[in-house]
């Protein structure tokens, strides 16, 4: 049977999983059985970069790490990634900044994954990267010689070609990832975009249902595979949380009221001035909800080094002092906010006690909050999802309060009837909501991906393939 290879930019070490998993190494639980490697990042930066490869094994799983240099870890990751493509396939052209010894820089990097991981291929493996830190990567590996089967999952939006061509250098991304043989999506708008940028830059044009398409006699194919979670095992970490301490104490905390919950990294593109903006009209619009409800919203720091996140946070602090300073009363504050993590049973136990939850991302990938939160709820009492119609769970989770993120009354309102909502209808939106988080799992998402990239134990058809001209 293949060997599973995970490329992904970091790796989360042995140490690292858990309660605090991020939500790639939750997804990849199931496929990652004994015998796969898991190759990345160290998180790590040191004068030497990735001279030396580090090898670590837990529960028969490999995690082969390499370090970066001060100056590649800003180049790839601060300035390209996560300055460039990162906005970009957020539709955010105007955070955009493009600099070509940056560039230089991500190419760089993705050469010493290459040259790093290739000696510790073996010849059937299945080669599975993740993410737009590592576009790159295939062309890499088939440089050196590499014909193993690589897939690619692109774990954000992906954007339609009049904005995909602003970036300098989009068509030689472009034609890097049409080296993977499988191309995975969370959603049909995402696919159909990629498809399009393949129409419209290399003059090729794919199936639009089954994705398949012929470049320079290699044939790829781009699939639809929605990203889930193990609803079941996340609604008992739910159970067992809401009993806890720290529920507990949030509960009593709390008083007579109710609770609703935001979670979210600290980034432009969850939507957060628009929601603190919208909490401050829900209170103003909808005074009798004042001390019947507080607002949590909860968003870990990340990517500080960068001005665009210095100046949200400046903003969303000043918006939480002026939302606080004109609706508190001496015992009750209308928006508390925090910028730590918190541990994930935590969460599962802080969204059991919540009525509402407002997941407003201005654009997002998928969003798992919006799925643990419909997997956590007391299906004889649930909560309300708010939900943005730019996040990739929308496509699925059309039960929710569906909103425009970028109006801050319409999320204001929803907050409102939310709250509002008869026992009947949310029991009923619920229902619906939880069949699809409980079928479309974090097994499932794996399973059809592999089916397609080629388990030998789920070999994927094979049809004779044609470059449409």
């Amino acid at each position: 049977m293949p060997r599973l290879v995970v490329v992904s930019n970091r790796v989360p070490l042995p140490s690292e999983r858990g309660a605090k998993a991020g939500g790639l190494a939750v997804a990849l639980t199931d496929a990652l059985q004994p015998g796969s490697l898991w190759f990345g990042w160290s998180g790590r930066r040191s004068a030497r970069g990735s001279a030396t490869t580090h090898m670590q094994r837990s529960e028969g799983v490999t995690y082969a790490t390499i370090d970066l240099t001060e100056s590649d870890y800003q180049s790839f990751y601060v300035n390209f990634s996560n300055g460039a493509l990162w906005p970009l396939l957020h539709f955010r052209l105007g955070l955009l900044d493009f600099k070509s010894e940056d560039y230089d820089g991500y190419r760089s990097v993705n050469r010493q994954f290459a040259a790093a991981l290739q000696p510790l291929l073996r010849p059937d493996d299945l080669i599975w990267v993740h993410d737009y830190h590592l576009i790159p990567l295939a062309s890499e590996l088939r440089a050196l010689g590499v014909t193993n089967r690589i897939g690619f999952f692109l774990h954000t939006p992906f954007v339609p070609p009049a904005i995909f061509n602003a970036l300098p250098r989009s068509a030689e991304l472009l034609a890097n990832l049409c080296t993977y043989d499988i191309v995975g999506f969370h959603t049909r708008s995402y696919h159909a975009a990629f498809l399009d940028c393949v129409a419209e830059n290399l003059g090729i044009h794919p199936d639009p249902d089954d994705g398949r398409f012929v470049v320079r006699g290699h044939a790829v194919r781009a699939i639809v595979d929605p990203i889930g979670i193990d609803a079941d095992g996340f609604a008992q970490r739910a159970i067992i949380a809401a009993n806890g301490t720290d529920a507990g104490m949030l509960r009593d905390s709390l008083g007579k009221g109710g609770l609703a919950i935001g979670v979210d990294r600290l980034d432009y593109s969850k939507g957060l001035i628009n929601r603190f903006e919208a909490i401050g009209r829900f209170f103003a619009n909808y005074p009798q909800h004042r001390r019947e409800v507080s607002f949590l919203q909860i968003a870990a720091r990340s990517r500080e080094e960068q001005g665009a996140y210095q100046r949200l946070r400046r903003e969303l602090d000043r918006i939480v002092g002026d939302t606080n300073g004109r609706y508190s009363e001496f015992d009750w504050t209308p928006l508390r906010y925090m910028t730590r993590a918190v541990k994930r049973d935590t969460l599962a136990g802080f969204f059991r006690l919540s009525r509402l939850a407002v997941v407003t991302p201005l654009r997002d990938g998928m969003n798992l909050v919006a799925k643990e939160y419909v997997a956590a709820q007391d299906p004889d009492n649930p909560g309300v999802l708010i939900l943005s119609r730019f996040a990739g769970a929308a496509e699925e989770l059309t039960e929710a309060l569906i909103v425009n993120p970028y109006d801050s009354d319409e999320i204001a309102e929803a907050m409102h009837i939310g709250l509002a909502m008869e026992l009947e209808e949310r029991k009923e939106r619920w229902e619906s909501l939880h069949t699809k988080v409980a079928a479309n799992t974090a097994r499932r998402f794996s399973t059809v991906f592999l089916n397609h990239l080629g388990r030998a134990d789920m070999q994927p058809e094979r049809p004779h393939l044609r470059a449409i001209s």
